[in-house]
C-alpha cells in the first residue's frame, strides 16, 4: 500500500498537525516532508496540488489542506 505524504514547513501549526496525523494514521503509514528544510521537494508538492502547508497527500492523490501555516510561495522565498 502506498503511504500518505504530509508536507509542512516547520511552523508551530505544522508541527502540531504532524503529531496529530501520526497519531491518527500511524507513523508507518505516512512520509513526513519538511519542505522548509528540504526545498528540493517543493516542486513535487506543487505538482501534487499542494497550495499551502500543512497538507496531507493521500495515497489516491487527494490533497487535504490542514489549517493554514504558510503558502507554498512563502516557503519558496
Amino acid at each position: 500500500m502506498k503511504k500518505s505524504i504530509f508536507y509542512h514547513a516547520g511552523c508551530p501549526v505544522c508541527i502540531s498537525a504532524e503529531q496529530d496525523i501520526i497519531t491518527l494514521i500511524g507513523a508507518k503509514n505516512v512520509d513526513i516532508v519538511h519542505i522548509g528544510e528540504d526545498k528540493s521537494r517543493i516542486d513535487e508538492a506543487e505538482k501534487a496540488g499542494i497550495k499551502s502547508v500543512p497538507a496531507l497527500l493521500t495515497p489516491n492523490g487527494n490533497v487535504l489542506h490542514l489549517n493554514f501555516g504558510a503558502s507554498i510561495e512563502a516557503v519558496k522565498g
